[in-house]
């Protein structure tokens, strides 16, 4: 069994000085992986994650230091029988972030796109695909909540969830 962080759009320290207590309890109940997908802000974000288990991310269209040049555009990870790809969904072709992400990762056969960027909690099956943004848990912009994402592989069992917070 697998259990993995999901979030996206963190902009830390300008939308947050810490990670929130919801997902440090997340964190310390443990995970096999945690998943950004963009818009860390800075290297300090990646560098907390990784004190709790592997970090998996992409840049956003916030990251400007040297650190972000590093960072991929995509990046493709297996979980199990899980292909699971990650963009920040802005780059690309299509009219809303969901179809930028949906094209810009297609070619690589993913059962899951792990997208960020619009701060929206979001999730639809297209085809045999899952598209999912997590939304963010320290800018939720108008959405009423913060959020994250939490993905549990059990076998050939997946359970993919919004966990939601004030």
């Amino acid at each position: 069994m697998k259990k993995i962080l999901i979030l996206s759009d963190t902009h830390m320290p300008q939308k947050g000085r810490v990670l929130p207590d919801q997902i440090i309890s997340v964190l310390k109940e443990g995970v096999d992986y945690i998943i950004h997908a963009g818009d860390w802000s800075e290297k300090s974000v990646y560098e907390e994650l990784t004190l709790y288990a592997p970090v998996y991310g992409v840049k956003g269209n916030v990251e400007k230091d040297e650190w972000a040049e590093q960072l991929p555009e995509k990046e493709v990870l297996q979980a199990e029988h899980l292909n699971i790809a990650i963009v920040h969904g802005h780059l690309g072709k299509g009219r809303t972030t969901p179809d930028r992400a949906f094209q810009l990762c297609i070619d690589e056969e993913p059962d899951l796109i792990v997208f960020g960027h619009s701060h929206i909690p979001f999730m639809e099956k297209r085809d045999r695909i899952i598209l999912f943004n997590p939304g963010s848990p320290t800018d939720k912009r108008r959405q009423k909540e913060f959020s994250y994402g939490l993905l549990t592989i059990d076998a050939n069992e997946i359970q993919l969830q919004h966990h939601y917070f004030t």
